[in-house]
């Protein structure tokens, strides 16, 4: 009767094990709460591999079934330590047991291969076809029948097919879009494709985007964002981006929602508090000033995960809750030009990044920001050496990313610090600081660089520094 007993004391621990299987089972994969969930897919591709992996994991897991009850039926059988008969030289027995698992290696075979030519063929003919480059540690996106060029945000219409081009100008990288379903290599001296149908109904969402290969010292910190729009938004967008910078036309909105300051009003109203963290006086106070200590004091700084204070220049926070982002209508730059981008306040909170500047980048208050000094500043300060900013014929460097819309963006320093007027200026200021590894040089004056060990050649004041960032700040 020992065996029925033991039985009856694992019953308890049997029931919880099966409870906390059928809870486990529950869990949902809304994009909502798992944005970068890849069982949700929102692409032809990623259905394609989601059917892939549901179909193995059936058969897989009636494989496991049916051996484990062939193993409880052995065991329960000779419980009573019977030995069993022995068995030597079964022919039958041994071509049972090979043509068993062949059989279900060909279940296994036939629709991963089926997969793999659909997901490995040609894009159609008519696809849009992005070239995707990936750098150390930022991303660039052209669009060649288009001529136009951008840095880590994405734009692609639903509803039509997409095929990318992937190379790497150093190291390997890897492109993926979780929900998407598109990873895929970058591989130095070779051409990777794939392509993908980003579903209608998704249109206007935002999702993340990742480096999978580990590339060196921000591998962790290469991002990029995605952005479907509708084949009208793209249009616009494409226009908008197609368009010389519109320096010099007079204040712009930074998102078609809400107008704004102007950049030289913007620089201004930044406060400093103690430990360096810059906050914004326009908001002080408002729903998204930072939390003060008991005594009533301004905070010395923030947790890595939660959201600074923005700028009058962001007109809007940088998070809102989670959900389906909302569209905007298509807006009109200087000269009439369409140029629809993705509105800031639709921004969902998973895709805004949320990462703390270092406190020890320190920026002087009270500073003006005048774009004119700042286009001046921007040339003489070595930044037209590595940018591209159409319009500005000066500025025709390969080095970083195209500058020429740069305030439509919402993020900077590959995707991975919002692109306020905050982070910008400290940014300029000891890129090498905010973000270990990267080339772009130490440029603030008096700040060491943690590359040449030293304190950096290349001085600019913090005055300079905001006249830039006022000039960036103009280029939509």
């Amino acid at each position: 009767m020992k065996g029925p007993s033991r039985l009856r004391r694992l019953l308890p621990y049997l029931a919880f094990a099966a409870l906390a299987i059928t809870l486990a089972a529950c869990g949902s994969a809304d994009s909502t709460r798992y944005p970068n969930t890849t069982f949700d897919p929102k692409s032809d591709l990623g259905r394609s591999i989601d059917d892939l992996w549901d179909t193995l994991l059936l058969l897989g897991t009636i494989v496991f079934i049916l051996t484990e009850l062939g193993l409880l039926f052995v065991v329960w059988k000779y419980r009573n330590n019977k030995e069993p008969k022995h068995t030597h030289g079964n022919t039958k027995l041994e071509i049972l047991w090979t043509l068993i698992p062949a059989f279900i290696l060909v279940f296994i075979a036939v629709p991963t291969v089926r997969t793999i030519f659909v997901t490995q063929a040609p894009a159609p003919a008519d696809a849009l076809k992005i070239d995707v480059i990936g750098h150390q540690w930022w991303w660039e996106f052209k669009y060649p029948e288009y001529g136009v060029t951008t840095a880590n945000e994405l734009y692609i219409p639903v509803g039509r097919t997409v095929s990318f081009a992937l190379t790497t100008k150093d190291v390997l990288h890897s492109f993926w879009i979780p929900q998407l379903g598109a990873k895929r290599d970058l591989i130095s001296n070779h051409t990777n494709y794939v392509w993908l149908t980003a579903d209608s109904a998704i249109a206007p969402s935002v999702w993340n985007g990742f480096c999978t290969e580990y590339c060196g010292t921000s591998h962790s910190f290469m991002r990029f964002r995605v952005f479907t729009v509708t084949q009208e938004q793209f249009d616009s967008w494409i226009a908008g981006q197609k368009a010389t910078a519109a320096f010099n036309a007079g204040p712009a909105p930074a998102n078609p929602a809400a107008p704004v300051a102007s950049a030289a009003a913007v620089t201004s109203n930044l406060t400093q508090v103690p430990g360096g963290v810059a906050a914004d006086s326009a908001t002080a106070g408002g729903q998204n000033a930072p939390a003060t200590p008991a005594t009533g004091g301004p905070v010395n700084s923030l947790p890595r995960n939660q959201p600074r204070a923005v700028s009058p220049l962001d007109a809007n926070p940088p998070a809102r809750p989670t959900g389906t982002p909302t569209g905007a209508a298509n807006v009109q730059l200087a000269g009439g030009a369409p140029g629809y981008f993705f509105p800031r306040e639709s921004m969902p909170a998973y895709a805004v990044p949320q990462r703390a500047y270092p406190a020890k980048i320190m920026f002087t208050t009270g500073l003006t920001g005048d774009p004119a000094r700042g286009q001046t500043a921007f040339m003489m300060g070595g930044c037209i050496g590595c940018h591209v900013v159409r319009g500005n014929p000066m500025a025709a460097g390969t080095i970083g990313p195209d500058l020429t819309h740069f305030a439509t963006r919402h993020t900077l320093a590959g995707g991975i610090f919002p692109n306020t007027t905050d982070y910008l200026a400290r940014w300029i200021k000891n890129a090498r600081v905010m973000k270990p590894g990267s080339i772009m040089p130490t440029l603030g004056k008096g700040e060491y660089d943690p590359v040449l060990k030293r304190t950096a050649p290349v001085s600019l004041d913090d005055q300079q520094i905001a006249d830039i960032v006022a000039y960036l700040q103009q280029l939509r």
